[in-house]
């Protein structure tokens, strides 16, 4: 059975969907059957693998939440190697009114999933930017989730909210529901307050700090541009390097890249 990990947290910019794109991307190339669910109204996720345009109309993650389509009608398979999607589109952005209403609002991605996880060693969701519902039914879908947090002034601001949310998630709806790891991101070592917050964040979360940081990194930024994962837009620079590092550790073993991918090949 796949394991289910969301990628939360309410602040925008934190590298939420870079690192749901790239921790995906190379689990896959760790040979792993990966599913990456789009929950993101914005779709960045499911544009930045690749996947768009007019083959979403009516096959997205909206359909699945709100006219209970079954989700192994929407995904889709990628050009990157044992990934998949479940795409997001712009119809999502009303998806949080409209499950107001909804009997089971909370667990209408969980009850999608079904027997789907059987069929992936891991699935990755990307939450949208907020506290809202959406995001409720990645806490409760999910086993864990990961925590990215910029490297800034305000690193921690909002913090207590996010793990206010995840504690009545885990009393009401998923007891389950552990973190997987606080994940630092767009680290810029050059300065004393990238550092001062690195310190901060291990002090506030202790062990559940990954030991991978996430550097700033002018590659990272241009690959959804192009719609590949980093590895596949520049495999050699430090922030895919820093993508492999953070799948290893949560594989905890080592990634052997075959020399097809090396050369760009599928």
């Amino acid at each position: 059975m796949g394991k289910i990990i969301g990628l939360c947290n309410q602040k925008g910019g934190t590298g939420k969907t870079t690192t749901a794109i790239n921790l995906s991307s190379y689990l896959g190339l760790a040979n792993k059957s990966t599913l990456l669910i789009d929950m993101d109204p914005q779709g960045n996720a499911t544009s930045g693998v690749g996947v768009g345009g007019e083959e979403l109309k009516g096959k997205s993650v909206y359909e699945v939440l709100i006219e209970n389509r079954p989700l192994q009608r929407v995904v889709k398979k990628t050009s990157w190697p044992n990934l998949w999607i479940a795409p997001s589109d712009i119809a999502l952005t009303g998806a949080e009114i409209e499950l107001v209403n909804m009997e089971r609002r909370e667990r209408k991605l969980q009850e999608a999933l079904g027997s789907l996880r059987e069929q992936f060693s891991y699935i990755i969701i990307d939450a949208p930017p907020s506290l809202g519902l959406l995001t409720i039914n990645v806490l409760v879908a999910a086993d864990s989730i990961i925590v990215p947090i910029q490297c800034e002034y305000y690193a921690l601001e909002g913090m207590t909210r996010l793990l206010n949310t995840i504690d009545l998630v885990r009393e009401r709806l998923n007891p389950l529901l552990e973190i997987e790891g606080v994940l630092l991101t767009m680290a810029d070592f050059r300065t004393r307050l990238t550092l001062q917050v690195i310190d901060e964040v291990k002090r506030f979360f202790k062990e559940k700090t990954f030991n991978t940081i996430i550097p700033r990194n002018i590659k990272l930024a241009e690959a959804p541009s192009f719609a590949k994962p980093i590895y596949f837009y520049e495999a050699m620079c430090v922030g895919a390097r820093a993508y492999m590092n953070l799948a290893e550790e949560i594989l905890k073993e080592r990634i052997e890249v075959s020399m097809v991918f090396q050369k760009g090949g599928i």
